[in-house]
């Protein structure tokens, strides 16, 4: 499964976190994936996906990280597997 994960960072500061990310990494236990991820130009939110085939392998790193992050997670799919979805329908 694929999550859109929103992370806007605690008071707006992406310092704590790109504090943490070099000194720490990603922190992903076995088996959720990082995908791809994009920031917004003020530096104050990150879109970023993530994959996994147990929610609670996620559950379990956004709180590791909610100190520093809000998150929002959005189970999503690919366009082309929406295509599939909707052909039938067309």
């Amino acid at each position: 499964m694929l999550y859109m994960i929103i992370e806007r960072f605690k008071n707006g500061d992406p310092v704590p976190v790109y504090r943490r990310f070099r000194d720490h990494g990603r922190q992903l236990p076995e088996g959720l994936t990082y995908v791809a991820s994009w920031v917004t130009v003020d530096m104050t939110m990150c879109y970023q996906v993530m994959e996994c085939d147990q929610r609670e392998l996620l559950d379990g790193w956004i709180a590791r990280g909610s100190d520093l992050v809000d998150f929002d997670v959005a189970p999503v799919i690919t366009s082309a597997e929406a295509v599939q979805r909707m052909a039938p329908r067309l």
